[in-house]
């Protein structure tokens, strides 16, 4: 069994500006994702056996959304300012779509259901809110970041093994739109 997961990968030229938003969120008891694997995951698979890989991408082949212009923007959190548990990066574009069609072609699978989709980059985990008035503050003073636009012309199935170091993606097929 494999842990899976379908997302959008974000450009590199957005790394640098997202290690900048981590210096300043970085304290005790927040795990920030480091900026060369923050993406936007647009479904989770969980635990898949390894011989189902070729099946699901070549059912994420029929995905039909056309490339579009998406714009990433805005930091907020999850589940909500009160009980911070993920802090997120925003994203802007024809995301609903491109879900419901993931939803729709991986039907057949099974899989549970996504209740509520909402596109972001999870960019820190909260552990332990510390100073929940200071790091509210920090998170306030993001909200209206502008990383600028990226072109989303594909998705791509991902293996994730989690480590002690944090966890290690795999892309193990790049499906375009």
């Amino acid at each position: 069994m494999i842990r899976t997961f379908i997302a959008v990968e974000l450009p590199e030229k957005f790394r640098p500006e997202i290690g900048k938003i981590g210096s300043i969120l970085k304290s005790p008891g927040i795990k920030l994702v480091e900026p060369e694997i923050v993406h936007i995951t647009m479904k989770f698979l969980g635990d898949i056996p390894e011989d189902k890989v070729e099946s699901i991408a070549s059912a994420l082949s029929q995905v039909n959304c056309k490339p579009f212009e998406a714009r990433i923007k805005g930091v907020g959190v999850f589940p909500k300012p009160a009980y911070i548990k993920v802090i997120w990066l925003g994203a802007e574009g024809d995301f609903d779509n491109l879900h419901k069609e993931i939803e729709r072609v991986l039907a057949p699978f099974r899989f549970e259901r996504d209740r509520q989709f909402t596109p972001h980059a999870t960019l820190a985990r909260v552990k332990l809110m510390g100073e929940k008035a200071a790091l509210l503050e920090k998170i306030n003073k993001l909200a209206d970041i502008d990383l600028g636009s990226m072109s989303v012309s594909s998705i791509s199935l991902k293996k994730s093994t989690l480590t002690p170091d944090g966890p290690v993606y795999q892309t193990l097929k790049e499906i375009k739109l």
